[in-house]
């Protein structure tokens, strides 16, 4: 939703504010939107947060309290006036001329207070005074009729659950942990002549031959008066005279359209999108619509119950990632770079991104992006992963901040479901209290869904619930991150439990919404926060920027499992993400194999917050690890899984099709020796029906000699293509030879290069790594003997003045041969 208002009525508040500490011994300037820890590091009051060690050296930021000023001219003082503030950021108290007029302690709700009373004709003073969240949080949690558990692993700053705030901001498994604190949305000055739009709401009701698009706009006068409103969509405008009371008034109008263009995620048809106008004299608000209509499918069946979308009439089997905040610190994003890191979902085949419950309820444009980009959003209330207060003055706060955010965003065609929370039924079973006396914990828990549900559906009641995830269903508090037969599960054997990749196979979730396994970020990211004294997996600084309590020690013992020794760092953080993209593309191939038990995979995670060791397939920055080049070929729409039987004698090569029509296709299979050499060993050909898996042939690998591996490639008729190869036992089992591996570069126009690659033996998982940021056409690949692959790398910046240096990786010169 996009608004606008009269000049006159209206006095923008962003912009340079004067920032100040409580003491007084510290003072600079702060841009609104903008954070605290941000504008002290711009002012060289504390070091950059995210090099080195130095998370510890600005922990005392978050323990003060923290003034911003600024001043404004008004003329008309005596006309209603008042606030208009989004994602305050927390515990803060707003004044004007010195007048309290704003007690806030929510980020996700939006204030709008009277200020008419504090302004007087000429110049004026606002100031927000914002308190520590650490001893807010502290104060609340003494002030609980018990003890409400945090998880301290997640979260070294205690607390973060008493605020509504993003959670991640107290710290994670992945996230720097300093608790900002700042003003992240529009702040403004606004007159009330007679009414204002409070909320633009729609509802869809789809008939044979049209959609009858029902618009509920609330607004809100002070007093009472008639108003002229104007709707339009799409061209067709109308004006109607609305009589108000003071207070909130309610208008409903029903636009009925013929035939519409429907909305369909990315990969499943057009992202077809009318727009929405509501008018009053001096305010216009724009709102996004797409006409699609979505249903979950949770009927019972043999396994259990299924888990599945159907948009349109449609079963779509969800190929996606979890989202988290785009940046720990909210000056340091921007659209721009949020609009890149959803474009690379898409570029990899994605239709579905979840909005995790620890971090915000993002802006209106992420959600606009999402509609153009095709992006289904399973979108988490901000709850994750702790237990929370009961307290009726808590509950009074989630309400407000449901009500809020659904009837903003839940007009977007590509809100697919409201997730209750993350985790929380889980955390019932994480903490000595509520193991103890897990009645009053578990009610507790209950309080809240119950809230936040409710309130989802005064505010939208056609909207999909889900009460938590992960979850086996309505009301099943049971243990969906190992019981595989309903509802979405949370898979972290493989990770936290530290099982092989062989064991994704064990399970057959119906749809998974959580799994992943760890990487070190890359190379170029890497050299942002360390130096090269620090490029070692055990100095404190790489150690400082792995978050998961013996994540490296997980990363290494996986490694040892599967690889060779690395020859040295810059070997381990490539194998690392060789691995990471071995994991996941191991999972993903079997459970789409299996739709439509299994129609849903969403991994663990797109994106980083900042320069981490972490689960993302994208780097801080936006480029693509291994594990995002690796996912757009396993998230194809048309591929071919290779599955070995449990015993592993044998290979099933099962077809995939997320498409709306067969396909035909056709594949090779080749034995591969470690030379580089290719034997071919079988031709197969298939038809797969559409949104269907089948099996298409088998081999024996009783017939590979030892130390062969299995390779393979394939074309379907809509002209997808893949490749692939099988290893029968561990990578550093093979005997492999050098790879001969060369490259030419060739500059192009507008940033590009061309860069050339071939192997006089066998190369395996080929990873180019430039010295600037940028893009390839394609990484992570594999060459046989006398391959030649050509390969278009686009910087980032077009006009960078230098030529990039290349350097390429693979699995043979990546290891120790001693």
């Amino acid at each position: 939703m996009t608004a606008s208002f009269a000049n006159e009525t209206f006095t923008d508040l962003r912009g340079e504010w004067t920032l100040t500490s409580v003491e007084g011994d510290h003072s600079t300037t702060i841009e609104i939107p903008g954070d605290v820890h941000t504008a002290l590091r711009q002012a060289g009051i504390i070091p950059d947060p995210y090099f080195g060690r130095n998370e510890i050296d600005v922990q005392w930021v978050a323990h003060r309290d923290w003034i911003i000023e600024r001043h404004f001219h008004i003329d008309d003082a005596d006309a209603e006036w008042y606030l208009d503030v989004e994602y305050l950021d927390t515990v803060a108290v707003i004044f004007v001329n010195d007048v309290p007029v704003l007690s806030a302690d929510s980020c996700f709700r939006r204030y709008r207070p009277d200020v008419s009373k504090a302004l007087q004709p000429g110049d004026n003073s606002i100031r927000i005074h914002f308190h520590s969240s650490i001893k807010a949080g502290a104060d609340r949690q003494a002030a609980q009729p018990f003890y409400v558990p945090y998880h301290p692993g997640n979260s070294p700053i205690p607390h973060g659950n008493m605020l509504r705030k993003p959670q991640c901001h107290f710290g994670w498994d992945w996230n720097i942990a300093i608790a900002p604190l700042g003003l992240y949305g529009n702040i403004a000055l606004r007159r009330l002549d007679t009414a204002r739009i409070e909320h633009v709401s729609t509802s869809q009701h789809h008939l044979d031959g049209g959609v009858e698009l029902h618009v509920e706009v609330t607004l809100h006068a002070a007093y009472a008066a008639s108003v002229p409103v104007h709707l339009s969509l799409d061209g067709e405008r109308l004006r109607l005279d609305c009589g108000l009371n003071a207070g909130e008034t309610v208008l409903r109008h029903v636009f009925f359209v013929e035939k519409p263009n429907l909305w369909w995620p990315a990969g499943s048809g057009e992202q077809s999108l009318s727009t929405l106008t509501v008018e009053l004299p001096d305010e216009i608000v724009t709102k996004q619509i797409g006409f699609r209509t979505i249903e979950l499918l949770t009927d019972k069946d043999e396994a259990g119950s299924r888990f599945a979308f159907r948009v349109n009439g449609r079963e779509i089997f969800c190929r996606g990632a979890n989202w988290i905040p785009a940046d720990a610190l909210h000056s340091l994003s921007s659209r721009e770079k949020t609009e890149d890191l959803l474009s690379s979902a898409v570029e990899a085949h994605m239709n579905m991104i979840r909005v995790w419950g620890g971090g915000f309820y993002e802006a209106d444009w992420f959600y606009d992006l999402c509609d153009r980009l095709g992006l289904m959003v399973w979108q988490d209330f901000m709850f994750a992963c702790n237990l929370y207060p009961c307290t009726d003055d808590f509950l009074d706060n989630v309400e407000h901040e449901v009500s809020y955010q659904v009837k903003r965003l839940s007009s977007h065609p590509s809100i697919a479901l409201w997730c209750g929370d993350n985790e929380l039924v889980g955390a019932l079973n994480w903490f000595e209290e509520s193991r103890n006396n897990r009645d009053r914990y578990l009610v507790a828990y209950d309080r809240l869904n119950r809230t936040i549900e409710n309130a989802l559906k005064a505010a939208a009641p056609s909207a999909l619930w889900w009460p938590s995830s992960p979850a086996s269903g309505y009301l099943d508090y049971g243990d969906a991150w190992h019981a595989d037969g309903s509802g979405d599960m949370h898979y972290w054997s493989v990770w936290h439990e530290n099982k092989s990749f062989d064991n994704y196979r064990s399970v057959k979730p119906r749809f998974c919404s959580e799994f992943g396994f760890q990487s070190y970020t890359s190379m170029p990211v890497i050299k942002t926060y360390a130096d090269e004294k620090d490029m070692n997996i055990s100095s404190p600084v790489i150690e400082l920027h792995q978050k998961n309590a013996g994540g490296n020690e997980r990363i290494a013992g996986t490694m040892f499992r599967y690889f060779r020794f690395p020859k040295d760092f810059e070997s381990f953080v490539y194998i690392s993400q060789v691995q990471q993209a071995l994991a996941i593309k191991t999972a993903v191939e079997y459970w789409r194999s299996l739709k439509p038990h299994c129609m849903g995979t969403l991994y663990w995670q797109l994106n980083d917050t900042w320069p981490v060791a972490s689960w993302s397939s994208l780097d801080y920055g936006g480029s693509w690890k291994a594990l995002h080049y690796a996912a757009r070929r396993f998230f194809q729409p048309v591929t071919v899984s290779a599955i070995p039987s449990g015993e592993g004698s044998t290979v099933r090569f099962a077809m995939v099709n997320d498409m709306a029509e067969e396909v035909d296709i056709d594949m090779n299979i080749f034995a591969l020796s470690t030379d580089g050499t290719r034997t071919p060993l079988k031709s197969a050909s298939g038809t797969c029906g559409p949104d269907a898996a089948t099996d298409m042939t088998e081999i024996d690998l009783s017939q590979l000699a030892e130390g062969t591996l299995l390779s393979w490639n394939f074309i379907a008729s809509n002209g997808m293509t893949g490749e692939g190869h099988h290893v029968l036992e561990t990578y550093k089992a093979l005997e492999l030879q050098p790879s001969g591996l060369e490259q030419h570069v060739k500059a192009l126009s507008d940033g590009q290069f061309e860069i050339e690659i071939s192997a006089r033996g066998l190369a395996l998982f080929v990873m180019i790594e430039a010295d600037i940021p940028g893009r390839y056409s394609d990484n992570l690949f594999d060459l046989a003997a006398g391959e030649t692959r050509r390969i278009v790398f686009s910087a980032r910046d077009k006009d960078f003045p230098l030529h990039p240096t290349f350097k390429i990786f693979d699995l043979f010169s990546s290891q120790s041969q001693g």
